[in-house]
């Protein structure tokens, strides 16, 4: 991918994800000719989120975000969706620490029920 903004910004959510629960799991899943460097996943007792890059963004999709409660409303897209819940991170948004940690912290509860 090279050294640019969207790199930073991953590396950004994969240390705020091992900030609030340190025993997540990072794979790299759905290798494929058009995203050979695949898709960044992170998994406690089930999926939590995924991390995808693309030209003008990251997204960060909740598998069960519908779910979470979102007091910052970090959810900006797939809101129409029924499970899932996603965040775009264009190269100058800021994001919410304490309330991105506090998101993954429920995704997990969630995971364990």
């Amino acid at each position: 991918m090279g050294n640019d903004w969207r790199e930073s910004r991953v590396g950004e959510v994969r240390s705020l994800i091992m900030r609030a629960e340190p025993d997540v799991v990072e794979e790299v899943k759905w290798r494929k000719p058009s995203n050979p460097d695949g898709v960044p996943t992170f998994s406690l007792d089930g999926l939590v989120c995924t991390v995808e890059t693309y030209r003008d963004k990251i997204k960060v999709t909740f598998a069960k975000g519908a779910s979470l409660p979102d007091p910052a409303k970090l959810f900006n897209a797939s809101l129409g969706a029924g499970v899932r819940r996603a965040i775009d991170i264009n190269e100058t948004d800021a994001l919410d620490a304490d309330a991105f940690v506090a998101l993954v912290q429920s995704a997990v509860a969630l995971n364990r029920g």
